[in-house]
């Protein structure tokens, strides 16, 4: 293969595939080898159970997965927050906590013989979330069935289950008009929201914020909705900008930047680092890197995805210090900070789940329809299905309900272990066939880099649940992105994330 005037040499390619199994060898060694190693050198088993023999070996397939995906350098972003928040959540945190018998002290007094069946329980969602891929990416790419050769299975332990880009398709991009009317509007609706709540509130902390929104809204419903239309079209309205301004006259272009640092600077004003829950934060400014351009090459994919993981797993524990009016930055230790926190009661609500499955109380489906009529107001359907994180706290009787409820246990108590499965097979599935829309999307622009820019990143917020808090968000940024949405002329999608340039939109 001779050297382009527009393209790479063989020995481009070689190198770029040498850099490839050296960053996974790199990842591997950190992720699978060297952080499961410290933790069970430092951390004492106390004997409570065996399960984080199960949790141990999640952390390990985990750490590979996010290591094929960083290495591959392409923007397989639902993948890699899937296996971030099960590295920290599923792996990490519980095996530190049976080890030391410190279980999150909001979930007490679950008993150790429930710790192996929810690691196994934990461990079959993977299995399953799995298999969902694998049938997506046989329906997309026959072919891909007969590669079975050796050489064919180690490409893919560092680049698991990277879907191919499509030759090509259309660029949908946002329309200009509708995405200035999504602006004004959600800097109209953050207005009263900054209104009501006062500036006060906003940069305390997110206990008092919390009592602010409380005392405005009382109804959960209304005040997640309002919260979220306080958010989400300025969310999208920016990102529809941003992508609008790679092909508009220079004009244009002046007037779009000034508009989205101006919607912006509204947008920080609702959700900021001192009373911001720390998901919604995580959510805006991951979204406001990739419209920047954070992953439109594969060296930024990289780097960003890497600041991502360090970001929750170094970060995230850090900004529970504006949890109260008291800042606490004082931590004793890396796996310390898991002991007995409640930020990490993933896992023992999917053991209360699993118990709730046991003792028969599963009603098929009660749960999922809550979320999904999160907008009715309880003064209507007074027997609307509270929280599943609620619902769990009161089947154990404990006296704190505000809980997670990861996806693990969502389906567990609206259809038992059936439903786990099926379930997960569609989420691995229907993220796969997301992540093959975005990697030509993010290099080219359009719609669907706006998509790729706020749902995987909230994504984790579904995935720690309950989805009845968080479904509200869904649909309202789904509803601002048909706002926004139109379609242009068919382009020729881009064949990887070699140059940072995006191809021209014809206008």
């Amino acid at each position: 293969m001779r050297a382009g005037a527009d393209g790479p040499t063989r020995a481009d390619a070689h190198a770029a595939g040498a850099l490839r199994y050296l960053g996974f060898a790199v990842g591997v060694a950190l992720l699978s080898g060297l952080v499961p190693l410290l933790l069970l050198a430092q951390v004492e088993d106390v004997g409570r159970s065996n399960g984080w023999v199960i949790t141990i070996g999640v952390t390990v397939y985990a750490g590979i997965r996010l290591s094929g995906v960083i290495a591959s350098g392409r923007p397989m972003l639902f993948d890699f927050f899937f296996f971030v928040f099960v590295y920290v959540f599923m792996g990490l945190a519980p095996t530190v906590q049976m080890r030391t018998g410190l279980i999150s002290r909001t979930t007490r007094g679950i008993d150790e013989g429930l710790d192996v069946p929810t690691a196994l329980l934990v461990a079959l969602g993977i299995a399953c979330y799995e298999v969902g891929r694998v049938i997506d990416a046989a329906r997309a790419d026959p072919a891909r069935r007969a590669r079975t050769t050796s050489a064919g299975a180690r490409a893919a332990a560092v680049d698991a289950s990277a879907p191919e880009p499509p030759p090509g398709g259309f660029l949908s991009v946002p329309h200009p008009t509708r995405s200035l009317l999504l602006l004004a509007a959600g800097v109209l609706i953050s207005a009263y929201f900054i209104r009501t709540i006062g500036f006060g509130p906003l940069f305390s902390s997110r206990e008092v914020a919390f009592a602010a929104r409380n005392a405005a809204w009382p109804d959960p419903a209304v005040r997640s909705i309002v919260y979220a239309l306080a958010i989400y079209p300025l969310l999208v309205g920016i990102g529809a900008l941003s992508q609008l301004r790679r092909t508009a006259t220079p004009i244009r272009r002046r007037w779009y930047a000034l508009i989205v640092a101006a919607c912006m600077a509204v947008l920080l004003l609702v959700v900021n680092p001192l009373s911001s829950a720390r998901y919604s934060l995580g959510t805006v400014l991951f979204a406001l890197a990739v419209y920047a351009g954070a992953v439109t090459t594969s060296a930024r994919v990289r780097g960003t995805l890497v600041a991502a993981l360090a970001g929750l797993i170094f970060v995230f524990p850090l900004a529970d210090a504006f949890r109260r009016p008291e800042a606490n930055f004082a931590r004793e230790g890396f796996f310390v900070e898991y002991m007995s926190n409640p930020d990490y009661d993933a896992f023992w609500q999917v053991a209360n789940a699993y118990s709730y499955t046991v003792d028969g109380l599963v009603q098929p489906g009660r749960q999922l329809l809550g979320s999904a009529l999160f907008w009715v107001p309880r003064a209507i359907w007074p027997t609307k299905p509270v929280d599943t994180g609620i619902l769990l706290a009161e089947y154990r009787g404990y006296t704190f309900d505000n809980l997670s409820a990861p996806l693990w246990a969502e389906l567990l108590v609206n259809g038992g272990v059936p439903l786990l499965v099926v379930g997960f097979i569609a989420v691995g599935a229907l993220l796969r066939t997301m992540d093959r829309r975005l990697i030509p999307a993010f290099p080219a622009g359009g719609y669907w880099a706006v998509v790729g820019a706020i749902f995987p990143v909230y994504m984790t917020i579904l995935l720690r649940g309950s989805l009845l808090q968080a479904t509200g968000a869904v649909f309202i940024t789904l509803a601002c992105l048909l706002v926004v949405r139109t379609a242009r002329a068919p382009i020729v999608a881009p064949a990887g994330l070699r140059t940072s340039r995006p191809r021209p939109v014809r206008r």
